[in-house]
């Protein structure tokens, strides 16, 4: 399952991370100084350095909204938001075919996230594709919107033709390991919520919070 966050961060402060990011001084990195061995070779962008005091400013400015966010904890049920890093694609530049590393320095990586932080108008090119067992599908989200999705798809961001591409990535780890236990969940949850917006408390919904709470015991770690 994957489900947009629409849009996440309010339109100022996307103003106020693109100004960040677009400044003379931003300590820009290869991007392939963080891609796993076989990924570098497909890795063409630049990533904010992680151990700079910009990282360190803006990171929280990403990382709370999602963890705030109520489709986001549904849906994720995050243990923790980690590994979170900003990224620029220039004309020519993109990220070849990949699956993302199952465990990361700060944890695991069930699921993968993109904030799209430049507007769709500015740059050519630079689709997100997941590839799935049937299809392929090409993302560009407006800025300040975001993708989260399974980290076990394959996939890649083509080529800018033109413009520049700011995004944030990062990756989340679940209560839920398995992806069909935590869909069902967010199922779950979404019907017994959707019925107490209809009836209030009543006896099936306290059934539904049962069986929702059991589960969780059952499949969290």
């Amino acid at each position: 399952m994957r489900f947009r966050l629409e849009p996440l961060l309010h339109p100022q402060r996307v103003s106020e991370l693109q100004t960040a990011l677009q400044a003379a001084d931003a300590p820009w990195r290869p991007g392939e100084e963080t891609a796993g061995w076989h990924a570098r070779t497909v890795k063409n962008n630049h990533q904010l350095d992680r151990h700079s005091d910009l990282h360190a400013a803006l990171a929280p400015s990403l990382r709370q909204p999602l963890l705030e966010h109520p489709l986001f904890r549904s849906a994720a049920l995050p243990v923790k938001v980690h590994s979170l890093r900003f990224s620029r694609a220039s004309a020519g530049e993109g990220y070849g075919r990949h699956v993302d590393n199952a465990f990361m320095a700060e944890g695991r990586s069930d699921l993968s996230f993109t904030v799209f932080l430049s507007d769709p108008a500015s740059y050519e090119g630079g689709e997100l594709v997941l590839e799935h067992p049937d299809r392929e599908e090409a993302l560009r989200l407006p800025a300040g919107h975001a993708l989260v999705y399974p980290s076990t798809l394959l996939h890649r961001v083509e080529p800018v033709r033109s413009g520049t591409r700011l995004v944030a990535v990062g990756w989340v780890q679940s209560r839920i390991r398995r992806a069909e236990e935590r869909e069902l969940l967010f199922e779950l949850d979404t019907a017994r919520r959707s019925l107490f917006a209809q009836e209030g408390k009543s006896e099936v919904f306290d059934l539904l919070c049962r069986s929702y709470a059991n589960l969780l015991r059952l499949w969290g770690e």
